[in-house]
């Protein structure tokens, strides 16, 4: 009668054990039996559900287990993952579990799933949206999904639904979302060519602007004065990054390289303010640029280290010049000075399939900065620094009517924020409880998670650039690792805070840090919500992750539906408990009492 029925698939112990607590009872899924010998969880036809497809852009981090058909889910034949999810228990007979309930506390858990069996389960948690119809459920039935969040929870989603952003509110994408592109689309494959060839335009402006690789006309050897104007400027209390080179052997290259980059940057810069509403970049410049040889001189200055012959009149022009583009572009900043971009599979989150690059620590070798390409295409992520490399790492042939592969490729954050030497990003929870209105709850605990290598541009494997937990279990620590970088990579940010308080950046996490991850979770849920089946009495929880810049500024690198709850260290032991705890606080006490505790969950937009 007061409907305490409950359903869990897949490996969510602290669900079940609070749910019990909260006076609830299982019922309990096995594998025996014909479908519709038992009530369904819901209206509708078991025909129906059964060709539910098991994609919808969701990427599950728990391991799957199939549900039983007879319990009116979609079965998708999918095997619970070794050391993932729990196994599926046939119950004992009754007279059985009876005698050894007070012996076995699982005993009488099974006998009352026994006796409940022929009831529908009134909350249903699960590990992918596709072990459920959400259209056959009952009103009255709670579900910790909703459909069609691939255009949110997929880096292709993600990727083209954030240029609709400022349809529905006054916010630029490019202030929280690195620029990103689908190589399938023709029209935006020929979009990240220009970028890729305007952001080399500008990179070697703040070479030349910085003065790291130059030599003056007129000079045989580069200023030594560490006063001299254009000296690299490092936030106080900032770990270096590793990425200038001293000018490399050889005569410097003729001044005509930055009057071209000059050229160029110029004439985007009056360009930009042409962009309308729709998102469509402006025209790019045309100058009769000789691109192929232009990227060919600008990596012999950045990968070799080749010096640039120039005036100190043209150094205060790309100096002048950088600053007027800072003011129209938001990823100046954070884009460097070398044009890594980060290859990505378009429909998949977390790293999956096997990233490229060194193994075990394994150093590989490399000309001017830029490690050789891999001996096959990588299925997982991949840096690149190279124009041809990303094209021919997605399958991009030089006929423009050449098949592409399904891949985004993102601009990467060449300044991001280091703890001592080392890159790290930040898993962010937050929880949608409906869709209309729209109504979000921010998670007031994240942690972070530290690569395994030191952070270095000049080497571009997975061990130093993706703090992913399923890539960096598969590397050895580095040797000479900081002690005070944690053993099992996770740090609380609470730690964070405490380490930005003794660098003095005690600010910048409650002024800036939350705020921008605050504001970039709900954009990017604002710019799907037309496209998300929204349904009354569902709610899920997401992990959005997050790498900050040197100005700590975050960056949102993807969101991830049913974010990993299995623990990796005492940090995410401590974190996944209380967030699936707090979870329940919102989504159960909170529709029988609004004033009730809420936990860590802060609510932070609601229509």
């Amino acid at each position: 009668q007061e409907k305490k029925i409950f359903t869990v698939q897949g490996p969510y112990p602290i669900i079940r054990s609070l749910l019990r607590a909260r006076g609830w009872v299982e019922k309990k899924f096995g594998g025996a039996g014909k479908a519709g010998s038992r009530p369904e969880w819901h209206h509708g036809s078991q025909e129906t559900q059964l060709q539910e497809k098991a994609g919808d852009g969701d990427d599950a981090e728990q391991g799957e287990a199939a549900l039983d058909p007879q319990l009116g889910s979609a079965c998708c034949g999918a095997q619970p993952s070794q050391g993932t999810s729990e196994p599926l228990h046939s119950p004992s007979p009754p007279e059985e579990e009876e005698e050894r309930w007070d012996e076995d506390p699982e005993a009488i858990h099974n006998l009352m799933s026994r006796l409940v069996r022929d009831q529908v389960p009134y909350f249903i948690w699960t590990n992918r949206c596709s072990a459920v119809d959400c259209r056959l459920l009952q009103q009255d039935q709670v579900v910790n999904h909703y459909a069609r969040v691939g255009a949110f929870t997929t880096k292709e989603g993600l990727c083209q639904n954030l240029r609709n952003l400022p349809w529905f509110d006054q916010v630029d994408p490019d202030t929280f979302f690195p620029r990103c592109y689908r190589l399938r689309a023709v029209d935006e494959r020929q979009a990240f060519i220009e970028d890729f060839h305007l952001t080399a335009a500008r990179s070697l402006l703040k070479v030349a602007a910085e003065g790291a690789m130059d030599v003056l006309a007129g000079m045989e050897q580069p200023p030594k004065c560490s006063e001299e104007p254009g000296e690299r400027v490092v936030p106080r209390n900032h770990v270096p990054h590793p990425m200038s080179s001293p000018a490399g052997p050889g005569p410097p290259l003729p001044p005509h390289l930055v009057e071209e980059a000059l050229q160029v940057c110029g004439q985007h810069l009056s360009t930009l303010g042409q962009q309308d509403i729709d998102g469509d970049p402006p025209s790019p410049p045309t100058v009769g640029t000789d691109w192929n040889r232009f990227l060919q001189d600008y990596y012999r200055v950045v990968h070799e280290g080749a010096g640039l012959a120039l005036s100190g009149a043209q150094r205060e022009q790309c100096r002048a010049l950088l600053q007027r583009l800072a003011g129209q572009l938001p990823q100046l900043g954070m884009e460097g000075d070398r044009n890594v971009w980060i290859l990505k599979p378009a429909a998949k989150s977390r790293g999956r399939g096997k990233a490229g690059g060194s193994q075990e620590g394994e150093h590989v070798p490399c000309h001017g900065g830029v490690p050789p390409s891999p001996r096959v295409p990588c299925p997982g992520i991949v840096c690149a620094a190279r124009l041809e490399e990303v094209l021919r790492l997605a399958g991009v042939c030089v006929a423009p009517s050449a098949r592409v592969g399904e891949w985004v490729v993102q601009k990467y954050v060449e300044r991001p924020l280091l703890i001592f030497g080392t890159k790290f990003d930040i898993r962010q929870w937050f929880l949608v409880t409906d869709w209309n209105p729209l109504t979000v709850w921010f998670y007031r605990e994240s942690y972070l998670r530290f690569c395994s290598q030191p952070f270095s541009l000049h080497h571009l494997d997975p061990a130093r650039h993706l703090c992913n937990v399923s890539i960096q279990k598969r590397y050895r620590l580095a040797r000479g690792r900081h002690p005070q970088l944690p053993p099992d990579q996770t740090w609380s940010c609470r730690q964070l805070q405490a380490y930005l308080a003794q660098v003095g950046l005690g600010g910048a996490w409650h002024q800036v840090m939350v705020p921008g991850m605050k504001a970039a979770v709900v954009g990017a849920l604002r710019s799907a919500q037309d496209l998300v089946e929204h349904r009354k009495g569902s709610f899920e929880l997401y992990g959005a992750d997050f790498i900050f810049g040197e100005d700590c500024q975050p960056w949102l690198l993807e969101i991830n539906a049913s974010p990993t709850m299995a623990p990796s260290s005492a940090v995410t032991r401590r974190l996944c408990a209380s967030v699936q705890r707090d979870t329940l606080r919102v989504v159960i006490d909170c529709r029988d009492n609004p004033a009730c505790p809420t936990g860590a969950f802060e609510l932070i937009y609601k229509e």
